[in-house]
C-alpha cells in the first residue's frame, strides 16, 4: 500500500499511495467486515454468551503513567542538572541538593517499575554524577573526570528510557535510542543554560534578592581580598602540588597554596615560579621557561 511502483487496476496508478476507504477496503476483499464496537463484532461472529471486562489504571499507574511523558521527563531532568549545578555554587546539603534528588527519584522509579531502567544504567548515572564532584573539588578546571562524568550522566539518563534488555539492545529500533538521547541531551543544555542565566537573576532583581550581601567592602577603608603572604610571593619557587590544567596547587616553602598556571597546563612535581598575584589569584609558570 505505500509502494509507489504498484499498479492496480480501476484502483491505484503507480506514483501514488494507496489508502482505501472502509466500504473500499470490504468490496476489494482487504476485510472482511467492518464493526463499531466490541458487542458489534461479537455479535457479527455469532458469540452470545460472553462478559466484558475493562481494564481501569489504579491512581499509582496513572501517576506513573504521567511521569513518563516525554515533557515530564524533561522538566525532571531539568531539577536533576540545576539542582546540581546550584548545590555545587554553594556546597552543603540544602534545598538544590533535595531538589536534585527528588528530580532523580520521580525520574528513575517510574522508569524502572515500568520495566525501562536496568541497575547498570543507574548504577551509570551515579558514577558520572561522581566524577563531575570529584572534577570540581578534587581537580580544580575541567578535564576528562567532568567530560566523563557528563557523558555518563547523559547515558544514564537516556538509556534508562530505552527498553532494553540488560545490555541486549537488539529489540530496540535507532529512532528510539536517537530520541531518548536528543530528549536528554535538549533538557541537559536548557538544564545548564537556565540555572546560569537564573543564578545571575535570582539574587539581583526579584523577591529573594535580600538573600544577597549588597554591601562592599572597599581597599581604600582596609579591606584586602587576597592574604598579605601572597603579595611577597611573586618571584619564588616551588613545585606543582597538583596537576594544573589551568587550575590546580602549588607548594612554596612548605606551605601549598591555589595558583593558575599562566601559559598551557603544568604536570604534577614540576618545578614553578610565581609570576604574578591578582585577584586573590597566584599565577604560575614552569620555572625552566621564565626568561
Amino acid at each position: 500500500m505505500v509502494d509507489p511502483s504498484v499498479y492496480i487496476a480501476g484502483l491505484i496508478d503507480t506514483g501514488k499511495v494507496l489508502t482505501m476507504t472502509t466500504q473500499e477496503a470490504i468490496r476489494w476483499n482487504y476485510c472482511e467486515g467492518s464493526a463499531e464496537s466490541i458487542p458489534d463484532l461479537l455479535t457479527k461472529q455469532g458469540v452470545k454468551n460472553y462478559e466484558l471486562k475493562e481494564y481501569k489504571l489504579s491512581a499509582l499507574e496513572k501517576f506513573i503513567s504521567f511521569l513518563l511523558s516525554p515533557a515530564i521527563q524533561g522538566i525532571l531532568i531539568l531539577m536533576i542538572i540545576g539542582g546540581v549545578y546550584f548545590e555545587l555554587q554553594a556546597p552543603g546539603i540544602g534545598l538544590p541538593l533535595i531538589v536534585a534528588a527528588l528530580g532523580a527519584l520521580l525520574y528513575f522509579a517510574p522508569l524502572y517499575l515500568d520495566g525501562l531502567a536496568e541497575h547498570w544504567e543507574i548504577l551509570i548515572f551515579i558514577a558520572g554524577l561522581a566524577l563531575l564532584i570529584v572534577e570540581i573539588f578534587a581537580f580544580p578546571g575541567f578535564g576528562v573526570f567532568g567530560i566523563s562524568g557528563i557523558v555518563l550522566m547523559v547515558a544514564g539518563l537516556s538509556l534508562s528510557m530505552i527498553g532494553n534488555v540488560r545490555f541486549d539492545f537488539s529489540g530496540v529500533s535507532v529512532m528510539d535510542i536517537f530520541q531518548a538521547f536528543v530528549l536528554v541531551g535538549f533538557s541537559v543544555w536548557v538544564a545548564f543554560i537556565g540555572s546560569i542565566w537564573l543564578s545571575g537573576k535570582l539574587f539581583t532583581n526579584s523577591p529573594f534578592s535580600w538573600l544577597a550581601l549588597k554591601k562592599t567592602q572597599q581597599k581604600e577603608d582596609g579591606y584586602v581580598s587576597a592574604p598579605p603572604e601572597l603579595f611577597l610571593l611573586t618571584g619564588k619557587e616551588g613545585v606543582a602540588y597538583t596537576i594544573l590544567r589551568p587550575a590546580g596547587k602549588v607548594m612554596i616553602e612548605g606551605k601549598v597554596y591555589d595558583a593558575v598556571a599562566d601559559v598551557s597546563w603544568i604536570p604534577k612535581g614540576a618545578k614553578v615560579i610565581v609570576v604574578r598575584q591578582e585577584s586573590s589569584q597566584i599565577y604560575v609558570q614552569l620555572a625552566e621557561s621564565r626568561v
